[in-house]
Formats: C-alpha cells, sequence, structure tokens
C-alpha cells in the first residue's frame, strides 16, 4: 500500500503528535508498505530513528509570510523553495515555540481555507508533489487543523483522505475572537471533506466527534504504541534509595507541574523532607523558562532544592534511563490530555503512574491496570496518591508489573500499524 502521511513539525522541539507519526509510518515500512512522511512547517524532531522525506512542505517562512505580506504570495517558485530548506528552517524551530497560540486566528483560518486561502501556492506544490511524483492510494492528515488540504487533494489524487486528531483544540481554544468563531465554523465545514477520523483514545473521538460536528461512525479508534526496542526491561533493584517521583512531559503550565511540585512538598510535610526525591525532564521553551524558575523557586522556598533535580531534555536513551530511576510518574496536566503517551512509556519500563481522573487517563489506566487516578487540579489528592504508593511497595510492584504486561502486549508499534492498515483498507476497498 502506498501511503502519503502528512505531518508537522513542532518547531524544533519533542512532540507527541512528531512521536506518534513517526513511529507509525516506521512501523508501516517494517510491514513492507511504500509510506512518505512528509513533514510540513518545519522538520520534525523525533526521538527515534526519523522517518520521514528530506523536504518540507507549506514551510513555516512561507506560511507566514504569505499570510502577513501580499506581494510574497506572488514571488517565483524557487524563492519559496529556498526558505523551505531543511537548514533554513532550522532557525524557525529556536523561536517557533514562543509564538502565543491566540494571535494565529487570521493565519489558522485562512490554512483551514485551503484552496482558497493564502496559502494556496503551498497547496498546489504539495498536491502537484503528491500526483506527480508519489502517487498514493490513501492521504493520512496528522490533525484536523490542516483539513483544508482535503479537498483540493481528494479532487486531483482521486483517493481517500483521513486525519488524525491528536489535541489540536488545545490550540484552537486560544483564538481570539473575531477568528475564533470564524474557525470553528470552517473547520466543522471543511471536516466533511474528509474520509474518515482517527484518535487514540475513546475519550477524544467522542470530544471530536462533537467538536467537528461529524458523524460517530467517521470517527474510529486506534490504540496508541511504542516501539518496543529499549523498553521492557522491569525497574531495577532501588536498593536503599530514597521513593523517586517523576516527570517527564514538555516543561509548561498545561501539563501541570506547578501541581506536582506542590504535591510532593506535601507528600514531605508528612513523610520528611529526606523521606522522598523528585525528577523532572522534559523539553522547555523559551516562553515557558520563568515558569520552570518559578516552579524551583517554591520547590527552594520550600527548603527541597537538595531532593530535587532537573534534567532537561533527555534523548531515547536518556528517557529510558530517567524512567528506570523511578519509583512512580507523575504529569498532572491541566487540560484532559487526549494521547498520554508517557503513561506507557512508564508502564512498559514496569513503573506505575499517578494522573488525573480525566482525558485519556481513566481508560489508559482501566485497560492497562498501571496506576491510580486522582481528582485533577488537587495537590492534596495528588500527595496522597503518591503517598500510597510510597508506603506500599507491593501494590506499586504489582501494578508496574501489570501495566508493564498490558503494554508489551497491546500497545505496540506493530499493533498500532496492522490496526491502522485496518482502517485504511476500509477506505480504500
Amino acid at each position: 500500500m502506498k501511503v502519503a502521511y502528512i505531518t508537522a513539525g513542532a518547531a524544533g522541539m519533542y512532540c507527541g503528535s512528531c512521536l506518534h507519526d513517526n513511529t507509525l509510518a516506521a512501523a508501516l515500512q517494517r510491514a513492507g508498505h511504500e509510506v512518505a512522511l512528509v513533514p510540513t512547517y518545519t522538520p520534525i524532531r523525533t526521538d527515534e530513528n526519523d522517518v520521514s522525506i528530506d523536504r518540507v512542505f507549506y514551510g513555516a517562512i512561507n506560511v507566514y509570510l504569505e499570510q502577513k505580506v501580499p506581494l510574497f504570495r506572488h514571488l517565483p517558485h524557487f524563492v519559496g523553495r529556498a526558505l523551505s530548506s531543511p537548514r533554513i528552517l532550522g532557525w524557525v524551530s529556536r523561536i517557533g515555540s514562543s509564538i502565543d497560540a491566540g494571535h494565529l486566528g487570521d493565519l489558522t483560518l485562512s490554512m483551514l481555507q485551503g484552496e482558497h486561502g493564502r496559502q494556496s501556492h503551498e497547496l498546489d506544490e504539495l498536491v502537484d508533489w503528491l500526483a506527480d511524483e508519489f502517487r498514493p492510494e490513501i492521504v493520512h492528515i496528522t490533525n484536523s487543523m490542516l483539513v483544508g488540504m482535503a479537498r483540493k487533494m481528494k479532487e486531483r489524487l482521486g483517493v481517500p483522505v483521513v486525519c488524525s486528531v491528536q489535541g489540536e483544540d488545545i490550540f484552537l481554544e486560544q483564538i481570539e475572537e473575531p477568528f475564533h468563531t470564524l474557525v470553528r465554523d470552517t473547520l466543522r465545514e471543511r471536516a466533511r471533506d474528509v474520509d474518515g477520523f482517527v484518535a487514540t483514545s475513546r475519550y477524544y473521538a467522542g470530544f471530536m466527534t462533537d467538536y467537528l460536528g461529524v458523524p460517530p461512525e467517521r470517527m474510529h479508534l486506534v490504540r496508541l504504541g511504542l516501539k518496543l526496542e529499549g523498553h521492557g526491561a522491569p525497574p531495577p533493584d532501588r536498593g536503599s534509595r530514597p521513593f523517586t517521583v517523576g516527570y517527564l512531559a514538555r516543561v509548561c503550565p498545561e501539563k501541570g507541574l506547578h501541581l506536582l511540585c506542590d504535591g510532593f512538598h506535601r507528600l514531605t510535610q508528612k513523610a520528611g523532607p529526606d523521606a522522598a526525591r523528585l525528577r523532572i525532564a522534559g523539553w522547555l521553551g523559551s516562553r515557558d523558562r520563568a515558569y520552570l524558575e518559578e516552579c524551583m523557586s517554591s520547590l527552594r522556598s520550600w527548603g527541597l532544592e537538595g531532593v530535587v533535580e532537573h534534567f532537561g531534555e533527555v534523548d531515547r536513551t536518556g528517557k529510558i534511563d530517567f524512567i528506570h530511576s523511578l519509583d512512580v510518574l507523575s504529569v498532572p496536566t491541566i487540560y484532559k490530555e487526549p494521547k498520554g503517551l508517557y503513561v506507557l512509556e512508564a508502564l512498559a519500563n514496569g513503573v506505575p503512574v499517578v494522573q488525573p481522573r480525566h482525558g485519556a487517563f481513566p481508560e489508559l489506566i482501566e485497560a492497562t491496570g498501571g496506576g491510580l487516578l486522582v481528582d485533577p487540579e488537587s495537590p492534596e489528592a495528588l500527595a496522597a496518591g503518591l503517598e500510597q504508593l510510597m508506603k506500599d511497595p507491593v501494590e506499586r510492584e504489582t501494578l508496574g508489573r501489570k501495566g508493564r504486561e498490558v503494554v508489551l502486549r497491546d500497545y505496540t508499534d506493530t499493533a498500532m500499524a496492522q490496526a491502522t492498515l485496518d482502517l485504511y483498507r476500509r477506505y480504500i476497498d
């Protein structure tokens, strides 16, 4: 099968959607299918072998200038191609994460307008490449903010178009009026051009069915899957080290690091300052450096600087080593998480989790038996969950073992690829 998978670069950060798309495309390729993982905006960044093509469509510089500078839409094609080179887009990646989504309403609307938007030249270039050089049997779009592409793709290529939903509502709901309403209306209109949608959790499938206004039968569930290489070893013997709590996610307010710091503080107030330690790892953008400093300042004011370690960004090997150093992982998101890849990564290595009772977390815990659920946005509830696992190593080991067994059996990249292929065949046949 020939699949064109249109992904979106995330301005240089490790992004759950990029990781998911790359893992899925690689698994499909290993299964013998011809898959072109096509980056848009910027090159993707992944902690596995990058299988994307060496070309970026809808280059971030072009997309922005075509929106803001009318003359730029009429420049020769070679100018746009030059500005979309992966090397030039590298510097965009260093500043892109600082852009406020609330101020991108006009650009988001134009992208959704597809062939009628200000980036119509970018769409022509992508569709021409697909039609003349790759000739796919099906096109898979990474998220619904790109559904403006679907109409022209179907008209020119004559193939089905499916679209993943991966948490884009979090971005869309930050857009300010009057563009918020225009974007929502255009999104729902353009969603009709897509043959089928793919969610990774029951929660998000139901939510996005309503959000996009699509019939339930067009929304499909394909569970997340991990590339298991390097994962799966039982956690090493903890010996005499203190109980260790870990955070492994992008460092930002919406991921809830401040709640974990507060919950950890409450835990040490009851158990003693030397009874536990906190380890923090994850990508940090320039916009959120002040936020991290606020969290660290709070920990220092509580006298906990000696038991807190900040590792910064970690690669794949560093990530697995980091997980092995933990007794429990917690990423207490403020928003309702649609995926939760870090939960599966922790469980794959036998480390249980303590997560808020919302989003995809309840079904992940139900399916794996690998952790505890607590009230959202409650440091008190989070501290109680951590304390429960600190005091009961048998329960901690049981939860980690159950989670590990289920993830290694049911949440693999091979299983995810097979379920995706089954979905593709429904639309191709």
